[in-house]
């Protein structure tokens, strides 16, 4: 990380923290420069980055102050009535035209969180290593792989859980096919058809259509956009007899972005116990925390098994693979009859590449890497938002992962901004798929997962504009 990148981060930091408040004034560049024993030219760089990213504004004569142009989610406000839900088949279609277009070139695609890139991935040296297995093991290519799956593999992941307070086995880890199968098996194994699930709202958009695939209900519990799920209102759900299983993204939530305070996973996990209630944790994002030390898992506090952890390294490792893997505690025999009777296991060569990458330390320095860039990336597109968005909306600032949640001024319909941007080839997701219900119908999520090149940043600006043009 070069000079001016470390002050930048440091003068972000005190900003996100709030030790340097919205409209406060920041020292002049000679007097960081002074305070440092850096280069007037190297905080002029840090600077300069700050304002791009907008955190600061500069003001002639005045010098540089905190921007104030951003506010973060506001908690959710109570409902005087339910919100008018959507169905499922609309659900379905709106996920069709997105994924219909984007594999296209001349779409830009900022509605699905898949990071596109080599500055994302470890490309090479997944290559070196998958060529390495072949000219070592012939017998890769021409015996089956049966669940649970590669024990070089499951014991990286077990050794790896330590670092977020899990004390796993690899006996007792099962190797899926990404985290959405991981979450479907979980689900399969620990409820019946007819089932209430509860979700948090708003929650990943792939859950409503896959709980309606299986036949379970949804229960959808309010939560906050720091705080995570309503564990009362839950509580409330539970003792009314409504609630089978919980399915919660507590690390970089999607799409709030927020990380779910240890306290509350304690209480959560004790709930599981207490109530035999399953507790299924999607924990995809959680080795993407940005704090100074990683918030356990859920599962850490688990204690008789009624925490299922999933989680994949699609988003931070090797999105063909497609490899991921799920910890079902009490379920675990069951979950393995069920992954050998729908899609057998998962290939042994692509699951040997995986764990050799994760034993000899590259993993770390990857992760390290993920967490600049997409802090970066972070920073660069709300300043974005800042400069384009109508005035009073509200940007997440995510804890972990890199998804975006916007809320447009209250009366704002961004499926209408969504269309409009279809036709000037830029995908976006409107707020109502993650909810299930008009709820959300002025929020807005947004991945930064992408190379911000120049076409990225105009095709941002762009959609502002477009969301400016709606507001009138």
């Amino acid at each position: 990380m070069f000079t001016y990148e470390i002050l930048a981060k440091e003068v972000a930091t005190a900003i996100t923290n709030g030790q340097l408040p919205p409209g406060s004034r920041i020292r002049s560049i000679r007097e960081y420069a002074n305070s440092h024993n850096v280069s007037v030219n190297t905080v002029k760089t840090a600077y300069r980055l700050l304002e791009d990213r907008g955190l600061i504004v500069a003001r002639p004569q005045a010098g540089y102050f905190v921007s104030n142009n951003i506010p973060v989610l506001s908690a959710p406000a109570a409902l005087t009535h339910a919100p008018e839900k959507l169905s499922l088949s609309g659900i379905k279609r709106l996920l069709s035209v997105i994924l219909d277009n984007h594999a296209k070139e001349d779409f830009l695609d900022l509605a699905l969180a898949c990071p596109v890139g080599e500055a994302f991935y470890p490309a090479t040296r997944l290559r070196k290593l998958t060529s390495q297995l072949l000219r070592a093991n012939n017998h890769s290519l021409t015996s089956y792989a049966l669940p649970p799956g590669s024990v070089r593999l499951r014991s990286q992941i077990a050794r790896r859980g330590v670092h977020l307070g899990m004390v796993l086995s690899a006996g007792d880890i099962l190797i899926t096919h990404g985290t959405m199968e991981a979450l479907s098996l979980a689900v399969r194994a620990s409820t019946r058809p007819g089932d209430g699930v509860a979700l948090e709202t708003p929650t990943f958009y792939n859950l409503y259509p896959m709980l309606e695939d299986l036949g379970r209900r949804v229960i959808e519990i309010p939560t906050h956009p720091h705080t995570g799920m309503c564990l009362d209102t839950l509580q409330k759900r539970i003792d009314e007899g409504e609630v089978a299983a919980v399915i919660t993204v507590p690390s970089g939530q999607n799409p709030l972005g927020f990380t779910m305070p240890e306290e509350h996973r304690q209480r959560l996990a004790k709930m599981a116990n207490t109530y035999h209630i399953p507790v299924i944790e999607d924990a995809m994002y959680a080795e993407l925390q940005y704090g100074e030390r990683a918030v356990p898992n859920i599962k850490a506090f688990d204690e008789e098994g009624w925490v299922l952890v999933c989680a994949s390294y699609t988003k931070t490792v090797a999105p063909d693979f497609r490899i991921g893997w799920l910890e079902a505690g009490r379920f675990r025999d069951v979950v393995r009859q069920l992954k050998f009777t729908s899609t057998v296991a998962e290939p042994a060569l692509l699951s040997e590449t995986l764990g050799m990458f994760l034993e000899n330390g590259s993993y770390e320095l990857h992760l390290r890497h993920l967490k600049r860039l997409y802090t970066r990336q972070i920073d660069t597109v709300r300043g974005i938002i800042a400069r384009h968005f109508p005035q009073g909306t509200r940007v997440s600032r995510p804890e972990c992962g890199f998804i975006l949640w916007l809320e447009l001024p209250e009366n704002f319909d961004t499926l209408l901004l969504f269309h409009a941007a279809l036709d000037e080839k830029i995908l976006c997701m409107p707020g109502l798929l993650c909810s299930g219900s008009k709820a959300y119908s002025h929020c807005l999520r947004l991945a930064v997962c992408v190379e911000l090149d120049d076409s990225h940043v105009q095709g941002l600006a762009r959609l502002g504009e477009l969301a400016c043009a709606q507001a009138g």
